[in-house]
């Protein structure tokens, strides 16, 4: 009987050990990919597929924002942005369920930032960054839900997303962790929170090294 029963707590803490688990993710096939991939663990809604990487504008740094918009707003925000891809906005977009919304083509450069005018050393050393991260060089992600409480932080779904969307996108570009960045990081923003902090030190707390799916 007691065989039986610890048999039993076994298997149970394996199945829930199994659902916990992170999906196997081959990040170097989708460093080369194009088009619209399946990406094990994440609900990508592609509003611009993927083209030839080589082709892709030379991304060195990534800009996580908030967009102080209530959940739901991460649809709509990437639906204007992939009908006007310079727009004021970003590439990519999440909503507060995870889902992933990819509205801009990789070669073209959405209207993003204050162009690295941040100078005090507040948060990371700026001498490598003033001036220097920019929308040319810098993808950026924009997470909704923050409103109409600016200091309110990702949803668990957003967080789970970003620690494989972020890999995605530095395997593709090969952007190492210290080039993820807080807008709040590299731009003087809004003094009530810091925007992308939190997104930004989880992500560089994962240490993926891109030149290890080559």
């Amino acid at each position: 009987m007691l065989r039986a029963v610890v048999a039993a707590v076994v298997a149970a803490l394996i199945c829930v050990s199994a659902a916990g688990a992170e999906p196997a993710i081959d990040f170097a096939a989708l460093a080369r990919a194009s088009g619209t991939p399946e990406i094990p663990g994440l609900k990508v809604v592609w509003l611009a597929p993927w083209g030839d990487p080589a082709k892709a504008n030379r991304w060195q740094n990534i800009i996580a924002h908030q967009t102080e918009g209530p959940a739901g707003s991460a649809r709509g925000g990437a639906q204007e942005q992939a009908k006007n891809p310079t727009r004021r906005g970003v590439t990519v977009w999440v909503e507060t369920d995870g889902t992933v919304y990819w509205a801009v083509a990789e070669n073209l450069i959405p209207t993003h930032g204050e162009g690295g005018d941040r100078n005090d050393n507040k948060y990371i050393d700026n001498s490598t960054t003033y001036h220097q991260v920019v929308k040319t060089n810098s993808i950026g992600v924009e997470f909704a839900g923050n409103y109409p409480d600016v200091t309110a932080p990702q949803t668990p779904a957003q967080f789970a997303a970003w620690e494989i969307l972020v890999r995605v996108l530095q395997a593709r570009y090969r952007i190492p962790a210290d080039r993820i960045y807080a807008h709040n990081w590299i731009d003087f923003k809004d003094r009530r929170y810091c925007e992308g902090c939190e997104l930004a030190t989880r992500a560089r707390a994962l240490k993926f090294d891109p030149d290890s799916v080559r």
